[in-house]
Protein backbone atom coordinates (compact mmCIF):
# COMPACT_ATOMS: atom_id res chain seq x y z
CA UNK A 1 0.00 0.00 0.00
CA UNK A 2 2.59 2.05 0.84
CA UNK A 3 4.28 1.67 -3.10
CA UNK A 4 1.10 1.90 -4.36
CA UNK A 5 0.49 5.38 -2.47
CA UNK A 6 3.95 6.78 -3.67
CA UNK A 7 3.07 5.60 -7.33
CA UNK A 8 -0.59 7.75 -7.00
CA UNK A 9 0.52 10.28 -5.42
CA UNK A 10 4.38 10.96 -7.28
CA UNK A 11 5.28 11.63 -2.93
CA UNK A 12 7.29 9.93 -0.71
CA UNK A 13 5.77 12.00 2.11
CA UNK A 14 4.79 10.58 5.06
CA UNK A 15 6.33 7.54 3.98
CA UNK A 16 9.47 6.17 6.05
CA UNK A 17 12.35 5.35 4.00
CA UNK A 18 14.72 3.12 6.97
CA UNK A 19 12.08 -0.25 7.80
CA UNK A 20 12.38 -1.16 4.07
CA UNK A 21 15.84 -0.57 3.59
CA UNK A 22 16.61 -2.50 6.79
CA UNK A 23 14.23 -5.19 5.60
CA UNK A 24 15.89 -5.66 2.52
CA UNK A 25 19.10 -6.25 4.33
CA UNK A 26 17.49 -8.71 6.54
CA UNK A 27 15.94 -10.76 3.37
CA UNK A 28 19.42 -10.82 1.80
CA UNK A 29 20.73 -12.20 5.34
CA UNK A 30 18.62 -14.84 5.73
CA UNK A 31 18.91 -15.66 1.62
CA UNK A 32 22.29 -16.07 2.37
CA UNK A 33 21.55 -18.61 5.75
CA UNK A 34 18.95 -19.80 2.99
CA UNK A 35 21.69 -20.81 0.61
CA UNK A 36 24.19 -22.30 3.84
CA UNK A 37 21.43 -24.72 5.16
CA UNK A 38 20.14 -25.54 1.69
CA UNK A 39 16.32 -24.60 2.47
CA UNK A 40 14.40 -23.62 -0.25
CA UNK A 41 11.74 -21.87 1.92
CA UNK A 42 13.59 -19.56 3.06
CA UNK A 43 15.75 -19.41 -0.17
CA UNK A 44 12.65 -18.76 -2.04
CA UNK A 45 10.77 -16.26 0.18
CA UNK A 46 13.55 -14.01 0.75
CA UNK A 47 14.19 -13.82 -2.87
CA UNK A 48 10.83 -12.46 -3.79
CA UNK A 49 11.41 -10.04 -0.26
CA UNK A 50 14.73 -9.03 -1.40
CA UNK A 51 13.71 -8.18 -5.22
CA UNK A 52 10.44 -6.14 -3.60
CA UNK A 53 12.27 -4.32 -1.29
CA UNK A 54 14.66 -3.18 -3.34
CA UNK A 55 11.84 -1.93 -5.84
CA UNK A 56 10.45 0.03 -3.25
CA UNK A 57 13.89 1.80 -2.61
CA UNK A 58 13.78 2.13 -6.09
CA UNK A 59 10.80 3.90 -6.42
CA UNK A 60 11.51 5.54 -3.06
CA UNK A 61 14.56 7.61 -4.27
CA UNK A 62 12.51 8.05 -7.42
CA UNK A 63 9.79 9.89 -5.85
CA UNK A 64 11.99 11.59 -3.23
CA UNK A 65 12.68 15.11 -3.32
CA UNK A 66 15.96 14.64 -1.19
CA UNK A 67 18.17 11.83 -3.09
CA UNK A 68 20.85 12.79 -1.31
CA UNK A 69 20.11 10.89 1.92
CA UNK A 70 18.70 8.48 0.39
CA UNK A 71 21.20 6.96 -1.89
CA UNK A 72 24.20 7.54 0.57
CA UNK A 73 22.12 5.05 2.95
CA UNK A 74 21.46 2.52 0.05
CA UNK A 75 25.22 2.31 -0.29
CA UNK A 76 26.09 1.96 2.79
CA UNK A 77 23.84 -1.23 3.09
CA UNK A 78 25.55 -2.46 0.15
CA UNK A 79 28.99 -1.68 1.67
CA UNK A 80 27.74 -3.07 5.06
CA UNK A 81 26.59 -6.62 3.18
CA UNK A 82 29.53 -6.83 1.06
CA UNK A 83 31.76 -6.58 4.26
CA UNK A 84 29.69 -8.61 6.18
CA UNK A 85 29.31 -11.57 2.63
CA UNK A 86 33.63 -11.34 2.43
CA UNK A 87 33.36 -11.89 6.42
CA UNK A 88 31.31 -15.06 6.24
CA UNK A 89 32.56 -16.69 3.34
CA UNK A 90 36.68 -15.66 3.93
CA UNK A 91 37.21 -15.58 6.98
CA UNK A 92 35.30 -18.62 8.81
CA UNK A 93 36.04 -21.68 6.59
CA UNK A 94 34.18 -24.22 8.74
CA UNK A 95 30.78 -24.00 6.91
CA UNK A 96 29.03 -25.65 10.37
CA UNK A 97 30.38 -22.22 12.24
CA UNK A 98 30.06 -19.92 9.14
CA UNK A 99 26.01 -21.18 9.27
CA UNK A 100 25.69 -20.62 13.42
CA UNK A 101 27.48 -17.11 13.20
CA UNK A 102 25.35 -15.95 10.00
CA UNK A 103 22.33 -17.68 12.15
CA UNK A 104 23.46 -15.65 15.07
CA UNK A 105 23.72 -12.09 13.12
CA UNK A 106 20.64 -12.83 11.28
CA UNK A 107 18.88 -13.22 14.56
CA UNK A 108 20.29 -10.35 15.61
CA UNK A 109 19.46 -7.90 13.07
CA UNK A 110 15.67 -9.45 12.79
CA UNK A 111 15.02 -8.57 16.93
CA UNK A 112 16.44 -4.84 16.16
CA UNK A 113 14.30 -4.24 12.90
CA UNK A 114 11.39 -5.43 15.29
CA UNK A 115 12.27 -3.30 17.39
CA UNK A 116 13.17 -0.20 15.64
CA UNK A 117 9.44 1.09 15.21
CA UNK A 118 9.52 1.19 19.01
CA UNK A 119 11.36 4.29 19.15
CA UNK A 120 8.70 6.16 17.83
CA UNK A 121 6.96 5.06 20.73
CA UNK A 122 7.00 8.22 23.48
CA UNK A 123 6.30 10.40 19.60
CA UNK A 124 3.25 8.45 19.54
CA UNK A 125 2.18 8.63 23.44
CA UNK A 126 2.93 12.64 23.61
CA UNK A 127 0.71 13.27 20.26
CA UNK A 128 -1.98 10.54 20.73
CA UNK A 129 -1.47 10.12 17.05
CA UNK A 130 -0.39 6.94 14.85
CA UNK A 131 0.11 8.87 11.77
CA UNK A 132 3.79 8.12 11.81
CA UNK A 133 2.89 4.50 12.13
CA UNK A 134 1.50 2.25 9.17
CA UNK A 135 -1.14 -0.41 9.63
CA UNK A 136 -0.38 -2.24 6.63
CA UNK A 137 3.39 -2.68 7.97
CA UNK A 138 2.07 -3.60 10.87
CA UNK A 139 -0.23 -6.15 9.87
CA UNK A 140 2.63 -7.53 7.61
CA UNK A 141 4.92 -7.79 10.20
CA UNK A 142 2.52 -9.39 12.13
CA UNK A 143 1.63 -12.16 10.00
CA UNK A 144 5.36 -12.88 8.75
CA UNK A 145 7.13 -12.62 12.08
CA UNK A 146 4.31 -15.74 13.68
CA UNK A 147 4.73 -17.54 10.56
CA UNK A 148 8.33 -17.38 10.45
CA UNK A 149 8.46 -18.37 14.44
CA UNK A 150 6.03 -21.52 14.19
CA UNK A 151 8.47 -22.02 10.98
CA UNK A 152 11.36 -22.27 12.97
CA UNK A 153 9.14 -24.22 15.88
CA UNK A 154 8.51 -26.99 13.46
CA UNK A 155 12.44 -26.89 12.02
CA UNK A 156 13.78 -26.65 15.70
CA UNK A 157 15.37 -23.90 14.48
CA UNK A 158 16.08 -21.40 17.27
CA UNK A 159 17.98 -18.92 14.42
CA UNK A 160 14.35 -18.73 13.08
CA UNK A 161 12.10 -18.82 15.71
CA UNK A 162 13.46 -16.83 18.64
CA UNK A 163 14.37 -13.43 16.49
CA UNK A 164 10.85 -13.40 15.17
CA UNK A 165 9.04 -13.68 18.66
CA UNK A 166 9.95 -10.04 19.13
CA UNK A 167 7.92 -9.20 16.18
CA UNK A 168 4.49 -10.79 16.91
CA UNK A 169 4.98 -8.95 20.87
CA UNK A 170 5.97 -5.56 18.71
CA UNK A 171 2.94 -5.99 15.93
CA UNK A 172 0.37 -6.80 18.86
CA UNK A 173 2.03 -3.25 20.77
CA UNK A 174 1.26 -1.78 17.63
CA UNK A 175 -2.52 -3.19 16.75
CA UNK A 176 -2.81 -1.38 20.32
CA UNK A 177 -1.42 1.95 19.80
CA UNK A 178 -3.82 1.53 16.41
CA UNK A 179 -6.96 0.82 19.06
CA UNK A 180 -5.97 3.52 21.18
CA UNK A 181 -5.05 6.53 18.97
CA UNK A 182 -6.91 5.71 16.26
CA UNK A 183 -6.27 6.98 13.02
CA UNK A 184 -8.34 10.30 11.96
CA UNK A 185 -8.14 11.07 15.71
CA UNK A 186 -5.67 13.67 15.68
CA UNK A 187 -6.74 16.83 16.32
CA UNK A 188 -5.10 19.43 13.99
CA UNK A 189 -5.18 22.03 16.80
CA UNK A 190 -4.74 22.61 20.47
CA UNK A 191 -7.69 22.85 22.76
CA UNK A 192 -8.05 26.45 24.24
CA UNK A 193 -8.10 26.63 28.15
CA UNK A 194 -11.12 28.72 29.18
Amino acid sequence: SDLRQMLATKSVENIQFLPFLTTDANNLSWLGYGCLKQDWTLITVNIVGAALQTLYILAYLYYSPAKGPVLLQSLLLLAVLAAGYSYFTLLIGDAQMRLARLGLFCSVFTISMYLSPLADLAKIVRSKSTQCLSFPLTVTTFLASTSWTLYGLQLHDLYIMVPNMPGVVTSVLRFWLFWRYPPGQERPYRPLHA
